[in-house]
């Protein structure tokens, strides 16, 4: 794959001031300019509806829906706008019939909305659960790859899967491991929450039956608006909303819409968001992000946390553990510093979007280094999410 340039730093698109080092994307992401203000005309749209024809709101649900789906690399047709990723994970568990005494599989410490759904359909067709442990390694991959193919497993029916580790940014290959999946007769869902925006994802490489993001994280949108792509196998299924708008002559994904879909001001500002990403590039982005989080990984490692090798992790999160825990407080003694980051299941996540500079790395790794210092031996291992 030949090099992609990396973009300059968008910061100027932002509100971020140049004394804050936000590196928490993974969490959510400020909104750019140009997506506040398209959110303030749709509030001015729903504050004085007689100025504005309803009429053109269904034309900014498709344009919204085409900007996620050129994001993923589908059709239109094979996206469903929904209220969030776990409205998604229902609507694929609701869709799935597997064989009696299965497998589902999944990593272990898995974020709650990929589970909950999964969990009650296991328990309706009598699916054994398996969550593949943390490798001691960090090598996911190679850990899901054995699973998958261990000899005298039950069948495997279901996996449910991400690109990457949600709380350190570990990287889980599903160039790899889609086929894999495929080879078993399962079927493969993943939520890409942690990835679309910030690196390639494409419906046609990893073939899932089920895929699903929201906007408030890399894609630069708001709360409450995520898409659903669902394969063209898989669009004839029963939605989790009955309305007018996704019955059985809704094409497509369009079957599984939200109620209440047209809505001014979150579609405005999801489409703004979506249409951003694109025009940034999603390759371009990446390696941009790549090369903020080497320095990163880099610079905590020289301040004695462990983060995976190079090769292990993806180009956008970068996960710090201490082998005795980190100290106390880490991120709430970060942001006293101007420094934004999230603590997730014993790991420090860094994760730096198009706003970010080389200041920010260099903020955050001389006020890490200062915790540190004041920390001395006294740490503990952090459990919050």
């Amino acid at each position: 794959m030949p090099d992609v340039e990396a973009i300059p730093c968008q910061r100027h698109l932002f509100e971020v001031p140049a004394d804050v080092s936000y590196l928490d994307a993974a969490a959510w992401s400020p909104l750019p300019r140009a997506v506040r203000a398209a959110g303030e005309a749709g509030i001015l749209m729903k504050s004085q509806p007689w100025t504005y024809p309803r009429t053109a709101i269904p034309a900014l649900a498709e344009r919204t829906r085409e900007a996620a789906a050129r994001l993923i690399g589908a059709g239109d047709d094979d996206v469903a706008i929904v209220g969030s990723v776990s409205h998604a994970m229902a609507i694929a568990a609701r869709n799935l019939a597997p064989a009696s005494g299965a497998r589902l599989l999944r990593v272990a410490d898995e974020f709650p909305s990929l589970r909950y759904a999964f969990d009650r359909l296991a328990a309706a067709h009598d699916l054994s659960v398996e969550e593949v442990a943390r490798p001691p390694d960090g090598d996911w991959t190679t850990a899901l790859l054995e699973a998958i193919r261990r000899p005298g497993a039950p069948p495997l029916a279901i996996a449910t899967l991400t690109p990457l580790h949600w709380t350190d940014g570990v990287l889980i290959d599903l160039d790899r491991l889609a086929p894999a999946v495929h080879e078993a007769g399962a079927a493969l869902v993943i939520d890409a929450t942690q990835a679309v925006g910030a690196m390639p994802v494409d419906v046609a490489r990893w073939r899932p039956d089920f895929l699903a993001f929201p906007t408030y994280k890399w894609a630069l949108g708001p709360y409450g608006v995520a898409f659903l792509y669902a394969a063209p196998r898989r669009q004839d299924g029963v939605p989790i909303e009955e309305h007018t708008g996704n019955r059985s002559s809704a094409v497509g994904a369009r079957r599984y819409d939200r109620g209440e879909l047209n809505d001014p001001v979150s579609l405005s500002m999801a489409a703004t968001g979506l249409e951003l990403i694109a025009e940034l590039g999603v390759p371009s982005i990446a390696a941009r992000l790549r090369g903020l989080t080497d320095r990163l990984a880099g610079g905590v490692a020289e301040l004695g946390l462990a983060v995976a090798p190079r090769h292990l992790r993806t180009g956008h999160v970068v996960g710090a553990r201490a082998p005795g825990g980190l100290p106390k407080n880490l991120a709430n003694r970060l942001q006293a510093a101007n420094v934004f980051a999230s603590e997730r299941s014993g790991a420090l996540r860094l994760s730096p979007h198009v706003w970010a500079d080389e200041a920010d790395i260099t903020r955050c790794l001389a006020a890490l280094g200062r915790v540190l210092g004041d920390a001395g031996g006294h740490r503990t291992e952090a459990h919050d999410r």
